[in-house]
């Protein structure tokens, strides 16, 4: 228990070096985060902000998965994961969210981002590679939902 109370505050620190825009002391702090979840989460927070700031978060990035994977819980890897998917896609980063997705071993969680970033392309116009997206998807409720929300998606164009 006493690691996971110095665990968050080591977190809190991390928050407020990421407002003053110190990510050099932000990852060193990380890096001694004793509880695996929340130093995943730390790492997380610190290359998201990075990436929201235009830095350069690559090599963070690479800590940030290693610390994932650190995790034995393969939910708590899939949920971390799937929280990194979703926000570069929320940051726009397509490309990014879709190599993070790629490393979901869970189907069905790899295929609700995938299905995400294809509505997403939809909605800039992108239908061809929104579909090829969607195609690619191997959980079959997760594909007709995709293509469902595509077709709406079309409809709504040609209403605008």
């Amino acid at each position: 228990m006493q690691e996971w109370y110095q665990s968050r505050a080591l977190y809190e620190a991390i928050s407020k070096l990421i407002g003053n825009r110190d990510f050099k002391t932000a990852v060193q702090i990380a890096e001694t985060i004793p509880d695996k979840g929340i130093k995943a989460k730390a790492f997380s927070k610190i290359t998201v902000e990075m990436a929201k700031m235009g830095e350069d978060y690559r090599e963070v990035l690479k800590k940030t998965l290693d610390a994932i994977f650190e995790m034995e819980n393969e939910d708590s890897i899939t949920k971390a994961l799937m929280s990194l998917a979703f926000e570069f896609l929320n940051l726009d980063m397509i490309d990014e969210s879709l190599r993070i997705a790629s490393m979901i071993k869970d189907v069905s969680n790899r295929s609700k981002i995938q299905a995400e970033v294809a509505i997403s392309l939809a909605k800039k116009g992108k239908i061809p590679e929104a579909l090829k997206l969607i195609n690619d998807i191997l959980d079959d409720d997760v594909k007709t939902w995709a293509t469902s929300r595509l077709a709406a998606e079309i409809n709504q164009k040609r209403e605008d």
